[in-house]
């Protein structure tokens, strides 16, 4: 089995068994993001414990790229500190926007390397970050800093 088909298997079995898919409560901060181009959304809950995610959720409706990119995203991020969580963000964010010249570094994205072959993809770029923007946006909602309407910076649509 090649590089690339191991990465195909790794989103479809994220797409089809999904970690951390259905809302829970409690929460401290939540955000729906929507991409326009395609119509993929997601609804994500984020909690903190201290400067710990202890626990991401999310409910969504779009492509495997979209749903599996969110479920990637709960393995990274849940029982590690807001910063650490922010970087591995910061990770995957650069290696989708690397246009498939970034080299990813599986320490820090695990299975979010599967993922490399989509940043050479423009079109589906947005597909891949939505979970991570309505992640950030969560975030930001715990403290009250983020505003209850707003463009994120892959151009989708919060609420």
């Amino acid at each position: 089995m090649n590089l690339e088909s191991m990465y195909q298997e790794i989103i479809l079995d994220h797409y089809k068994n999904p970690h951390g898919r259905g809302l829970r409560d409690p929460y401290d901060g939540e955000s729906f993001q929507v991409n326009p181009t395609c119509g993929d959304e997601v609804t994500l809950r984020v909690r903190l414990d201290g400067d710990t995610v202890s626990d991401v959720s999310y409910e969504g409706q779009g492509c495997s790229i979209s749903q599996a990119s969110t479920s990637v995203l709960t393995d990274l991020v849940v029982g590690h500190t807001v910063d650490e969580a922010m970087t591995k963000m910061d990770a995957f964010v650069e290696l989708m926007q690397g246009r498939g010249r970034v080299e990813p570094d599986e320490d820090v994205l695990d299975d979010g390397i599967a993922f490399a072959g989509v940043a050479k993809y423009p079109a589906r770029v947005k597909c891949a970050l939505l979970g991570w923007m309505a992640f950030k946006d969560a975030l930001g909602r715990t403290n009250g800093s983020a505003s209850s309407n707003s463009v994120t910076s892959n151009g989708a649509e919060t609420r």
